[in-house]
């Protein structure tokens, strides 16, 4: 049994927030890219001020010691998004665990095998959509993905590793005791992220003609899956702000679950409506 879903399609994600970048840009925005934030906290009495005269008390800071004054701070940080919040001293729960995605690509002359996206129906007690097919905007067809622990939090290759983000990972009660409950369930996608036979058997139940022939190995993606102490996925939107004058100026979106992309502007909406009941704005 199946869903026929005709009018679903796919996008060019880059596009899409290239787009919202520039709507930003035209409304008066700034982007800075490469400000790896370390610090958040409340200005002095001399903080900068506008020209209006409005205060700015707060103020955040990256690693190379540059600062930005603003008012509110709204935070949607994906991989980083437990850390950040961390900096403003709220909870260092849920964590963000980091599991890599690893897909394959159909041969372009095996393209014509996929005429549109098919998913499986997802299991409920894992956050992952299972393999699935992708028919891309360049013609390409994606299949997959499967998901594996990444050693590092922008781990986009299997051979990618960091210190500071394994020892994070692995030193979390909650990935053992998911780890623990699901031994199977994890060892099965180990084995398939090694062997591209156990990869293709999984395809074959969709489309029995897919071999192994007809396959490369291609793109990954890193999901920011948030976990709580018990080992629970968080499947829902979190929002933190923390105590004190500080956090009555922060909203950290600290989960966002998928499907997060197409969502995004509902999810925008959402964000805007907490930040007005937040601020009073």
């Amino acid at each position: 049994m199946a869903l026929d879903s005709p009018y679903t399609g796919i996008v060019n994600y880059k596009q899409v927030a290239q787009s919202y970048a520039a709507d930003f840009w035209e409304a008066g925005g700034t982007i800075f890219t490469d400000f790896e934030v370390t610090n958040m906290e409340m200005a002095k009495e001399s903080s900068s001020e506008s020209a209006d005269g409005l205060k700015y008390p707060l103020i955040v800071r990256n690693a190379k010691g540059e600062e930005i004054y603003c008012r509110h701070i709204v935070t949607c940080a994906g991989l980083y998004s437990d850390r950040l919040s961390e900096i403003s001293g709220c909870s260092p729960e849920p964590r963000i665990v980091p599991f890599r995605g690893d897909y394959l690509v159909l041969k372009p002359e095996k393209s014509y095998m996929v005429k549109g996206n098919i998913y499986p129906v997802p299991n409920p007690r894992f956050p992952f959509l299972g393999f699935h097919f992708t028919p891309r905007m360049d013609g390409s067809v994606w299949l997959g993905p499967n998901a594996v622990l990444a050693f590092k939090r922008e781990g986009y290759k299997l051979l990618d590793f960091n210190t500071g983000d394994f020892l994070d990972a692995v030193s979390y009660s909650g990935l053992w005791k998911l780890v623990l409950r699901n031994v199977s369930y994890g060892l099965s996608e180990m084995y398939r992220a090694c062997f591209l036979n156990a990869q293709v058997k999984q395809l074959q139940k969709f489309i029995p003609e897919v071999t192994v022939n007809d396959v490369l190995r291609g793109p990954s993606g890193v999901r920011a899956q948030a976990l709580d102490s018990d080992g629970n996925l968080v499947d829902d939107f979190v929002f933190d702000g923390g105590s004190g004058d500080l956090g009555s100026r922060i909203l950290h979106v600290r989960n966002a679950p998928s499907p997060a992309a197409t969502s995004s502007l509902a999810i925008a909406k959402m964000i805007a409506d907490e930040v007005k009941r937040r601020f009073e704005l």
